[in-house]
């Protein structure tokens, strides 16, 4: 007889699409939740759902193009506004509002950062291609108040690119991230198990892809990403299997799922949309995905992270892949109460 052990998994979803109640009773308290011998298995080794550009639901359509868009796409955008910026959001708009996100059991957060160029005021925006029309600090103030109400939920916030900021504004920025978030920042040198961080209170591992972090001890490193950048679920998994050939990172990892189009595809596909290449190609990724274990092994997987969170399954998946982990006398246990 399979052996019972107290823990909670999301059922498997086949590929399928849950409603969106579905998937918020599943992942809200997903990590409170697992069984107890996963407490002590270091989150480095667990499976993770993970949002790529999670803030690109809030784009401003009136925003400039970020710093880093060529002087060609910028001579395109100038003459032809109305098909630009449509073009935009269908391909760059992929998730639902953060708080959705974190209710449906996402933990980890690809946070692109930026000043706005020209504005005389302090704010932070999101950036993807365009500007967020939510400043940085109304939004991480709605994590630190959903963590407020899920004290036992671990979140990764990954800040990185920071257009436009310089040393003071790094410092700044640094200042009010340590302000908001408080003893939930979990420092460096800490165990990183659920076990240890749910007794010191840490809840929030935040990574800063800047040199300005190294003078700050809750400030983490960037984490390595697998980026096929591919159009095709096909493309993303050889690259991804690639990757795991050559063996796992020690640490944090994101494997990325999320397709990429280059300008000359969207140009030439304008019915297409992110969102349809996607769903067009979530089956095979889906096959894939469910043969893929976590844990500290040369081809575990740890985070994953996917577009359209809000629409797919995909958190629902990751999570179950930590049944994986439960194992007694090279017996998977298969059911939970």
């Amino acid at each position: 007889m399979n052996q019972i052990l107290i823990g909670f998994f999301p059922p498997p979803t086949k590929g399928k699409r849950l409603s969106r109640g579905a998937m918020d009773h599943c992942g809200r308290d997903w990590m409170s939740a697992l069984p107890e011998r996963l407490w002590d298995v270091p989150l480095t080794d667990l499976a993770i759902p993970g949002s790529h550009d999670a803030m690109s639901y809030c784009l401003d359509v009136n925003s400039p193009l970020v710093r880093t868009e060529s002087d060609s796409f910028r001579f395109l955008d100038g003459l032809f506004y109305c098909i630009t910026r449509p073009a935009i959001f269908k391909w760059a708009t992929t998730q639902v509002h953060i708080e959705e996100q974190l209710s449906m059991g996402i933990r980890f957060f690809d946070l692109r950062v930026a000043h706005k160029p020209h504005d005389s005021s302090s704010d932070l925006y999101f950036t993807h291609v365009i500007y967020t029309h939510l400043t940085v600090l109304e939004t991480l103030s709605s994590v630190a108040a959903w963590l407020e109400s899920h004290p036992r939920e671990v979140v990764i916030l990954a800040c990185s690119h920071f257009e436009g900021m310089d040393d003071r504004c790094h410092e700044s920025f640094i200042f009010h991230l340590k302000e908001l978030f408080g003893s939930k920042l979990c420092p460096r040198t800490s165990a990183l198990t659920l076990r240890r961080l749910w007794a010191s209170g840490y809840q929030v591992i935040l990574t800063y892809d800047s040199q300005s972090a190294a003078r700050h001890q809750q400030l983490w490193p960037d984490i390595p990403y697998h980026w096929a950048n591919q159009p095709t679920a096909q493309g993303v998994i050889s690259y991804l299997d690639r990757c795991k050939d050559q063996g796992r990172p020690e640490g944090f990892f994101i494997s990325g799922l999320n397709l990429t189009a280059e300008r000359y595809y969207i140009a030439t596909n304008p019915w297409q949309s992110l969102r349809t290449l996607t769903m067009s190609n979530w089956e095979c990724l889906t096959k894939w995905l469910e043969r893929q274990v976590p844990g500290s092994e040369p081809r575990g997987l740890n985070i994953i992270a996917g577009d359209f969170v809000g629409t797919l399954p995909l958190c629902s998946l990751v999570i179950s892949l930590n049944r994986k982990l439960v194992q007694e006398n090279g017996s998977l246990i298969n059911r939970w109460s």
